[in-house]
């Protein structure tokens, strides 16, 4: 094994969590003179040190050994995606492929003609969704407040708050959601 590259790959994954080396080291429960070694390459960390810091940056310990450049790019081939069929005959695609440490979700809907979807709990403060129609009519409940978006509207709302998407028209709806969450939603009602 690199060291060197280890060290780099380590730095790497902690800056782009934004992460200064105390607070990895906290997150780690190793020392910072240990952490600072490791990432400049002067010490080969046990496993059990790679694994507390693989669970400090919110990674599995594979990632950190993995050769550099591999995890960068994540293709997920449309027969591999997430179709989900939900009750009420609408229909749900999961777009993202599942990165370690980015809570990013990218989806697409379509709903039936009068379809309503229902309501989705509210996510953590600092949860953002963009929603993008591209055929129908969407009405999105926000808390008490409804929006119908026709197609080519999008909008943009703090997901903190309980939301519903429904299908008023009379032909099919198809609409993007893109999602940062914070973390996981409660369970839907």
């Amino acid at each position: 094994m690199n060291l060197e590259a280890l060290g780099r790959h380590i730095q790497e994954l902690r800056r782009d969590r934004a992460m200064t080396l105390q607070q990895l080291a906290d997150a780690a429960d190793v020392s910072v003179s240990m952490l600072s070694s490791v990432e400049r390459g002067h010490k080969a960390p046990t496993i059990v040190v790679l694994a507390r810091i693989a669970d400090g940056l919110g990674v599995p310990v594979a990632e950190l050994v993995a050769p550099p450049g591999d995890h960068r790019v994540v293709v997920r081939r449309a027969a591999d995606q997430e179709h989900i069929d939900e009750p009420g005959g609408w229909h749900r695609t999961i777009l993202t492929p599942v990165v370690p440490g980015v809570n990013f979700e990218w989806i697409r809907t379509t709903l039936p003609p009068q379809c309503d979807a229902g309501s989705f709990p509210a996510y953590a403060a600092g949860s953002h969704e963009f929603v993008a129609v591209e055929s129908g009519t969407l009405r999105l409940t926000l808390g008490d407040r409804s929006l119908d978006l026709a197609a080519g509207d999008s909008v943009y709302f703090a997901a903190d708050v309980e939301h519903a998407y429904a299908n008023p028209g009379t032909v099919p709806c198809t609409y993007y959601v893109a999602a940062l969450i914070m973390r996981p939603r409660r369970a839907r009602r």
